[in-house]
């Protein structure tokens, strides 16, 4: 059903029946006009499932000493930084997000990490 041909009337004839068997708080009743609304206003068009994703492989084993792993496609390499960014279109943020990683998920392989830290230290003692 499109809306610009949706009938308000249909909408109060819904929500008063509604109302009229069910107790509903003066602040819920616009929020329930909306979703029923729009609830008739996508009858008729083709439900929309969620695609289900499934890791290229488990999460437990996407962290190596050497190499992460990418869940989306199986990349392995140090670092995915730029690997999400630039294949999936993604930032950390949303694909930790869309894995259900939690925050503290390591997106850097962490003998990468480790040889980093060394040659930081290593440049901070020559400085002195």
């Amino acid at each position: 059903m499109n809306n610009e041909v949706l009938d308000p009337h249909l909408t109060t004839k819904i929500v008063s029946s509604y109302v009229r068997h069910h107790t509903v708080g003066a602040d819920q009743v616009s929020e329930l006009i909306t979703s029923v609304h729009q609830a008739l206003g996508q009858l008729g068009q083709p439900v929309q499932t969620q695609e289900v994703l499934t890791p290229a492989v488990s999460v437990r084993q996407s962290v190596r000493h050497d190499y992460v792993i990418c869940l989306d496609c199986g990349y392995r390499g140090k670092t995915l930084r730029r690997h999400i960014a630039t294949r999936h279109g993604l930032n950390r943020d949303d694909y930790l997000k869309r894995w259900g990683l939690k925050s503290d998920h390591p997106l850097t392989a962490p003998a990468y990490s480790e040889q980093r830290s060394m040659l930081t230290a290593e440049f901070d003692v020559s400085l002195l």
